[in-house]
């Protein structure tokens, strides 16, 4: 039996969406496939402006096509996403890019032999206001000092984590108001993962709203206010992170509990 205050598939409301205020972001009856295999089977979701908002589940579950079909990478079926008041279901990626929706994809996906200032600019490609972008490269090194240090370096050749930041720093960089995050302790050792989620919470604090598509359940519990728990391309449960983690269901199931 789930907890009666955790909500199962098929909310009426989406998730945590109120009725008082449009979500930023909100995705109703989203089906997507590759080729005839089909992933995800009606997905509701919605994330309020300012809020964390995290998506967990096993390999396989479609959290990373979930996470493309928002930002376009991969063909949409039935249903729809809505940013910031806009269907943009069938918009291609740099347009969605351009509505300040973000991504930054599962393992990092850095450009060898660029420096990181260089991989950190191509966040602000097709930006055209400089002293905004320079501003925006400031922030991204007060939040991640070491890409600083490092700015000159080949990206690739940094350390796991720190590639983590620079690939999050160029997603800050297209000055996201929604900032899609895809695995964000993919292979990387719990300090690190630990030093991430805590750069993550100061950069909501700056306004961005972010989407956490995370395999660790306590980290994406624990700084996230809300929850969706995706088993075989379906919602299963959301409610408050808080909720969540004390669900008996949810405890066995990925919390080793």
């Amino acid at each position: 039996m789930m907890a009666s205050n955790i909500s199962s598939e098929k909310s009426e409301t989406a998730g945590h969406t109120t009725g008082e205020t449009s979500p930023l972001l909100s995705v109703q009856g989203l089906t997507a496939s590759y080729g005839d295999v089909q992933v995800l089977w009606g997905i509701d979701l919605a994330v309020q402006e300012g809020s964390i908002v995290s998506v967990v589940g096993s390999n396989g579950a479609g959290k990373t096509t979930l996470l493309l079909a928002i930002s376009g990478m991969v063909a949409k079926g039935q249903g729809s996403v809505t940013f910031a008041g806009e269907d943009i279901s069938r918009l291609p990626p740099d347009e969605i890019v351009k509505r300040r929706l973000a991504h930054v994809p599962e393992g990092r996906r850095l450009f060898k032999t660029l420096s990181v200032k260089d991989n950190l600019l191509l966040g602000a490609y097709g930006r055209t206001d400089h002293a905004e972008v320079a501003r925006d490269l400031d922030f991204v090194f007060s939040i991640f000092p070491i890409l600083k240090e490092r700015s000159h370096q080949d990206a690739t050749t940094m350390s796991g984590g720190q590639q983590q930041m620079c690939a999050i720093g160029r997603g800050i960089m297209a000055r996201p108001r929604l900032l899609l995050i895809d695995e964000l302790s993919l292979g990387l050792a719990p300090r690190v993962v630990e030093e991430l989620a805590e750069c993550l919470v100061k950069i909501n604090a700056e306004g961005i709203s972010i989407l956490l598509v995370e395999q660790d359940v306590m980290t994406a519990f624990e700084i996230a206010q809300y929850a969706y728990v995706i088993e075989s391309g379906r919602v299963r449960l959301h409610g408050q992170s808080s909720e969540l983690m004390n669900d008996p269901v949810v405890q066995s199931a990925y919390l080793g509990m």
